[in-house]
């Protein structure tokens, strides 16, 4: 089985955005949706009719434009809008014959799906795999009465919104496929669309709707028995018990009050028995009457307006149903969880104090664990399934299960039974084994999982790896406080930064050169990277500030000569150096990946040279080597550069830009054609040790070569650009200061154009620039405001 193009029938936000998905995984997509059934005024004044393709295809172009606008991006760069094709249901049906896959993404009414999926059927090629985005419909009734070369092809697809940046997609198999299908499409989903993959069974809400579900009746219900404010529960119920900032009711108002009735009525409706558990508030129907739906009707639970001062938010007092101001939010139990260390410690410190925040948190927590408890054989294959699902389609920090060990399962189901309570089986299945966790560590230091009274080892993907687990195993080579070497296995070694912020200091400076020592004398190749919150975040600013401030110039200098001297270390390394950036990937983190011989990047990489935000230029080398790229575009025979490929490199560091994906980091400049992302993350340490396989093979390493300067014509144009932004008041005198130094360092000084210069001259007049900046009081008060606002001043 292959996935060449994929027809995706329903083109409203979640479908449009599936494709945006496919898109970025680069996958091009046949985008269908209804015919309109009346002209717009824009048509009727334009002379068409209901029968001008342009009208036909309207619904669905109109859903695709609106991608481009979208915020959050569901695109990696808009330009790959261009892989999406639009249609419609009445003229475009016989085009599924083209696709290898085909996902529904219509509105939830089974009616609906059932008449649209005979219409599939009759269209598509025998063996083409046909899926539904369901949030919780039945597959079985879905396709009753279609042949069985149709459902055999057929299963649940449940990504969750928004598709690019959330990692659950749960698989469900209908009631005749194929397990070959449904194994392929695990693989598919996980390796290709980056997602991670968990399978479901065929009940209402399937996973992580059916438990999220329950969660929010159970603190409707309690907030009202303790009169807590909504400020109050989303208080009690964000990251202090693991979950997103946006806790509970800025979540519904993200989704949509709608969406969460809808959700929450699904299970009702599917499961009887439990009706009296998702008997919803009457001031939620209120809401719901009045149009309160949250962020798409601009209030909710929160409402969002603009003042004298700008942005107002208010919140929804359920008492009055009117808003007032937001109101600071106090509990002894709150603020010393807060001061605990680790989510467990906080848990247990949440649960256990005196307070009405603590009484509300654990009876939030306990019905959601007995729920999950009770009902997991019902609905997922093991316990693993539920936990993930949650982490991964709820951003919790833990999963039902986790936090039943984090809490303590005895200590939980002593209080529970104190209370008047019953626990589930499972539970006292595993107290009467005499066991304390449902996970545990094996010896080799894998996690193994309680399934049907005994530890199952954890499968762990292949295409995966596990620093934590590396370092247990007792893989590294050599290390410090700043980085480690670990074996990668198959003469790869790994460069592991896992400084505090993963700055740039002295440690990291250090091990680069013992790394590439070793790895030259007993390695392949080596890979950079490491799994820590973000890949690199820069040099370490306080130090410098530190040294500044106290004047070691010469301390400062030979810090910036020592990672120039790395970066250039990398780039003429004997072995192949391949980087794996993921997330913010800034300033030296960034100049690190440029002086390396390929990257195999995350889609989600958001690197940028940042200096400029803090008053500085890039030292480490990231000038000299966007100067030297901007000049690789100049013919043989032509002495100046092209401004085209000059100003695009400059401004990319005069103006601080972060790409905000990895194909944006491409079309800035920081990624080269050569170089590749992976759409998972987990995957990128593999891949990018693949690459280094690979580029082994028949490596040649890099020669220094002398490097053509743009010359004072270019920097006249730079600068004649930057005063024109300083006169329309785009930028400060200094900002403008700032850029004029730049300019200097890149185009070469005062050397004229088309001058061979080698690359240290370039290297020696970053360095000056740098430090000539690092001594400006300006700059200092740039440098002090990050570190204390962590945004960037305009001085």
């Amino acid at each position: 089985m292959q996935i060449h193009k994929v027809a995706v029938i329903g083109s409203g936000v979640m479908g449009s955005t599936i494709a945006a998905h496919l898109a970025n995984a680069g996958i091009p997509s046949l985008l269908l949706d209804i015919v309109p059934s009346k002209l717009s005024a824009k048509e009727e004044a334009a002379g068409l009719t209901l029968e001008d393709r342009k009208v036909r295809n309207s619904i669905a172009e109109t859903n695709k434009s609106k991608l481009i606008k979208m915020n959050p991006a569901p695109l990696l760069v808009p330009e790959f809008a261009e892989r999406i094709e639009v249609g419609n249901l009445s003229d475009d049906l016989g085009r599924l014959s083209e696709v290898d896959w085909v996902i529904e993404v219509v509105v939830e009414r089974l009616d609906i799906k059932v008449d649209l999926f005979k219409k599939i059927a009759a269209n598509v090629r025998p063996g083409t795999i046909v899926s539904s985005n369901t949030s919780g419909i039945s597959l079985k009734s879905m396709v009753e009465g279609l042949p069985e070369s149709f459902t055999q092809y057929f299963l649940g697809t449940h990504f969750f919104n928004p598709p690019r940046y959330m990692k659950l997609l749960e698989i469900i198999s209908g009631p005749n496929t194929d397990p070959g299908v449904v194994t392929f499409l695990c693989e598919f989903g996980e390796r290709v669309l980056g997602k991670g993959v968990v399978m479901a069974k065929d009940t209402p809400n399937f996973i992580a709707n059916r438990i999220g579900a329950i969660a929010s009746p159970v603190i409707l219900k309690e907030m009202l028995r303790t009169g807590l404010t909504v400020e109050e529960v989303d208080a009690l119920t964000g990251p202090v018990m693991g979950r997103p900032k946006s806790a509970s009711f800025r979540t519904i108002d993200l989704v949509g009050l709608d969406t969460f009735i809808h959700s929450n009525n699904n299970v009702a409706e599917g499961v009887p028995a439990e009706k009296d558990n998702f008997v919803l508030p009457e001031f939620i129907h209120t809401m719901l009457k009045n149009g309160w739906l949250g962020d798409k009707t601009k209030q909710g639970f929160y409402k969002k307006s603009k003042g004298p001062k700008g942005k107002v938010i208010e919140v929804l007092d359920i008492q009055s149903m009117t808003y007032g101001p937001q109101k600071n939010v106090k509990f002894a139990s709150l603020e010393k969880a807060k001061q605990a260390k680790g989510l467990p410690e906080k848990l247990r410190t949440l649960v256990s104090g005196d307070d009405i925040g603590s009484e509300f948190a654990w009876n939030v927590l306990k019905a959601s664990l007995l729920y999950a408890a009770t009902i997991v054989e019902d609905i997922a294959d093991d316990i693993t399934g539920i936990d993930e699902a949650m982490r991964w389609g709820y951003n919790w920090e833990m999963g039902p299960f986790e936090l039943w060990d984090a809490l303590g399962v005895k200590a939980m189901a002593d209080r529970i039974i104190a209370e008047g309570g019953t626990i589930p089986p499972l539970v006292e299945d595993l107290l009467a084994k005499g066991l304390k966790s449902f996970y545990q560590k094996t010896e080799n230091g894998q996690t193994a999982y309680y399934n049907a009274g005994t530890y199952l080892e954890k499968t762990v993907s292949p295409y995966a790896f596990s620093f934590k687990q590396a370092h247990k195993a007792g893989k590294v080579i050599m290390g410090n406080d700043g980085a480690s070497l670990i074996d990668l296995g198959d003469g790869v070694a790994c460069l592991e930064f896992h400084s505090p912020n993963n700055s740039i200091g002295e440690d990291i400076v250090t091990m680069i050169h013992k790394s590439l020592e070793e790895v030259e004398e007993n390695y392949l190749g080596m890979v950079i990277g490491n799994q820590g919150k973000n890949f690199c975040v820069g040099a370490n600013l306080m130090l410098i500030l530190l040294e500044a401030e106290e004047e070691n110039w010469d301390q400062i200098d030979l810090m910036i000569r020592a990672l120039q001297n790395e970066t250039m270390a990398l780039k003429y390394a004997k072995k192949p150096v391949v980087a794996a950036p993921f997330g913010m990937t800034l300033g030296g983190g960034a100049e690190i990946c440029l002086h390396s011989h390929a990257i195999q990047a995350s889609s989600e990489t958001y690197m940028g040279l940042v200096e400029m935000g803090v008053g500085l230029i890039p030292g480490g080398g990231g000038t000299k080597e966007m100067a030297v790229r901007a000049m690789e575009g100049v013919l043989p025979g032509i002495q100046v550069a092209p401004d085209y490929f000059f100003a695009k490199r400059f401004e990319a560091i005069a103006m601080a830009q972060v790409s905000m994906s990895a194909e944006k980091a491409r079309q800035l400049g920081f990624l080269r054609d050569h170089d590749r992302y992976s759409m998972n993350p987990e995957h990128i340490i593999m891949d990018a040790k693949a690459r280094v396989i690979d580029l082994a093979r028949n490596f040649r390493p890099n020669l220094p070569t002398n490097v053509k300067i743009a010359g004072p014509g270019v920097r006249g144009t730079l600068e004649l650009a930057l005063y024109g932004m300083r006169q329309g008041n785009y930028i400060s005198d200094y900002d403008r200061y700032l850029g004029n130094k730049l300019a200097y360092a890149m185009t070469g000084g005062d050397r004229p154009a088309g001058m061979l210069v080698d690359e240290q001259y370039l290297l020696d007049l970053e360095r000056e620039a740098f430090m000539s900046l690092l001594g400006e009081a300006k700059t200092q008060d740039r440098i002090r405001h990050m570190l204390a606002k962590g945004k960037p001043l305009r001085n």
